[in-house]
């Protein structure tokens, strides 16, 4: 259990915010299925602050998500405080500042895992936005932009005295990406000089690992990404039959539809085919679900290949 500002998290296992994936709709299957909280993909905050269309779209969320995390990234210090404002009259419960994005066209623009290598500007944007905002703000980091300059000790410092109340830390460099292991003895470092609560991410893709990774870390949370894709049930540790699989995917998919409206189905599909890892006939049945049009098509395939 984690307390920070006016708000609990109660689980120590959380949904990692991720690009296309930790949308509203799949932001509340994982708290129905026990996520302690939940993180909007990262925003631009170029985008924030010129009220783009598609950028206020990723800010939407419902009461069933909380508590829930804001994400933002850029690089000038004027542009995040004016956006982390913005971000707070959306009332969410804390703004999370990404310093941990390796994609290139967010570390090439200076933003994301980039600011590492400028402890000085991390403090600057980091005091600036938590002076100027009422709810909590935390930040995602990694461990260094690559083996030769694991700077991690330095920007934990750094965001502790500007005023930073969570840190997330992914065991990798950005040279890393998602390639190589996590290295977890690091975050147990980080863990233990910390005077605000850490969250450990990585290479998380079982209940049983999360746990372990808890025990030996130290962390008062773990964040699961890749992991929980396709497998809300990670949260959990429970395994679910073929009705209960259905069921859930059928549940994301109106949820998908209510939220995206008929787009809803083409954003769907790398649900489905993340859902149906494993399953008997599975590469087939994942051909059939790319080419459905329609949601009747959806569970016609999913009840005649799963409950046939």
């Amino acid at each position: 259990m984690i307390k920070i500002g006016d708000f609990t998290i109660k689980s120590n296992l959380i949904l990692a915010p991720m690009a296309g994936y930790s949308d509203s709709p799949y932001r509340r299957i994982a708290r129905r299925h026990g996520s302690g909280a939940v993180i909007s993909e990262l925003i631009s905050a170029d985008g924030i602050i010129r009220r783009n269309t598609k950028t206020t779209d990723l800010l939407r969320f419902c009461e069933e998500e909380r508590p829930i995390g804001i994400q933002v990234f850029g690089n000038d210090v004027e542009v995040m405080r004016e956006a982390a404002v913005i971000v707070q009259e959306w009332k969410p419960d804390f703004i999370d500042i990404n310093m941990g994005c390796s994609v290139r066209r967010v570390f090439g623009s200076g933003s994301g895992a980039a600011l590492l290598s400028k402890p000085d500007l991390i403090a600057e944007i980091t005091n600036k936005i938590v002076t100027s905002v009422s709810v909590p703000v935390t930040a995602k980091i990694r461990i260094g932009i690559d083996a030769d300059t694991l700077n991690y000790i330095e920007v934990v410092n750094v965001l502790q005295e500007a005023g930073i109340s969570l840190i997330s830390v992914h065991g990798r460099t950005r040279s890393q990406a998602f390639r190589g292991e996590t290295d977890w003895d690091i975050i147990r470092e980080i863990k233990s000089i910390s005077k605000v609560p850490v969250i450990g991410n990585g290479d998380i893709n079982s209940y049983s690992e999360a746990m372990m990774r808890l025990k030996i870390s130290g962390c008062d949370a773990v964040m699961i990404g890749r992991g929980a894709i396709g497998n809300p049930w990670i949260f959990s540790g429970r395994v679910p039959d073929e009705n209960e699989l259905t069921d859930q995917i059928k549940k994301h998919l109106d949820l998908m539809l209510d939220f995206y409206g008929e787009s809803g189905i083409i954003l769907f599909r790398k649900h489905a085919a993340k859902y149906t890892r494993g399953l008997r006939n599975s590469k087939i049945l994942r051909a059939q679900l790319m080419r459905a049009g329609s949601r009747d098509d959806i569970i016609g395939i999913l009840e005649n290949n799963i409950l046939m």
